[in-house]
């Protein structure tokens, strides 16, 4: 990623990417440090940590292939909590969440969320402590505008897609210009490309979890460049370094 004349690629930033693991012999990690576990919930509701992290589906491995096609030089810390169909709960997002800024991800990457109001306040007190502690947290938005979790929680970066988006280029949608009575769900969040892998070798998912990668290896770079800067501030500098859509961008 460019930024202020200079190139950056992530080197000494961890991204977390909680998901459904991470194969660490897929060869778009070659030569990246990928490290990880998986969290397990007891019938008691207790979190068991262990360290096979390796994915079962194939999403996790395409996410942090997303990101390190961003920046290439970024640590990759896999936290599992998905099984092979991709089912999961929020108490294991909030766990992932947990995990990750307790072990020093400066970003978090949730490509999923849920519609559930009931575990909307845990997310938001895990990614509240998250932001606390200097990490900033990015979720994918619902696929249709409905309402996500943790995507639309004030501590959190929430990113959607739309096939006219181009890779190089994202979008943010500020309060300002699009307010909520006319772009519900979609105001406060970035707007990327989220359907085909930068190098070329094309994967098989596709949509705002994949945008929400992009937008994650993004941010790994500009924590980077920006090594002083609070959570905060780095949002802020992509805000600005974002475009403003025109009204054809969006759901239709």
């Amino acid at each position: 990623m460019r930024f202020r004349g200079t190139e950056f690629t992530g080197k000494g930033m961890t991204v977390a990417v909680i998901d459904s693991g991470v194969d660490v012999d897929d060869p778009r990690l070659a030569g990246v440090t990928v490290e990880g576990w998986a969290i397990t919930l007891s019938a008691t509701g207790h979190a068991g940590i262990s360290g096979d992290f390796h994915d079962e589906n194939g999403h996790g491995t395409d996410i942090a292939a997303s990101i390190v096609a961003m920046a290439p030089e970024v640590r990759i810390v896999g936290i599992k909590i998905m099984d092979a169909r991709l089912r999961t709960s929020a108490d294991l997002m909030a766990a992932g969440i947990e995990t990750a800024f307790r072990h020093g991800a400066q970003i978090i990457n949730l490509s999923l969320g849920t519609p559930n109001m009931g575990k909307a306040l845990l997310l938001r007190d895990c990614c509240g402590l998250a932001v606390d502690s200097g990490s900033i947290v990015l979720a994918a938005a619902h696929p249709k505008g409905d309402r996500a979790y943790p995507a639309d929680l004030p501590e959190t970066v929430g990113v959607a897609t739309h096939p006219d988006c181009p890779l190089e280029k994202f979008y943010y949608f500020s309060t300002r210009r699009f307010p909520r009575a006319e772009w519900g769900n979609l105001t406060d969040k970035f707007l990327t490309h989220g359907y085909e892998v930068r190098s070329g070798d094309q994967g098989a998912f596709k949509g705002s979890g994949m945008a929400t990668a992009y937008l994650a290896g993004r941010f790994a770079c500009l924590r980077e460049a920006m090594p002083n800067a609070e959570a905060a501030q780095v949002i802020e500098m992509m805000r600005q370094l974002a475009l403003t859509p025109v009204p054809e961008i969006g759901y239709g």
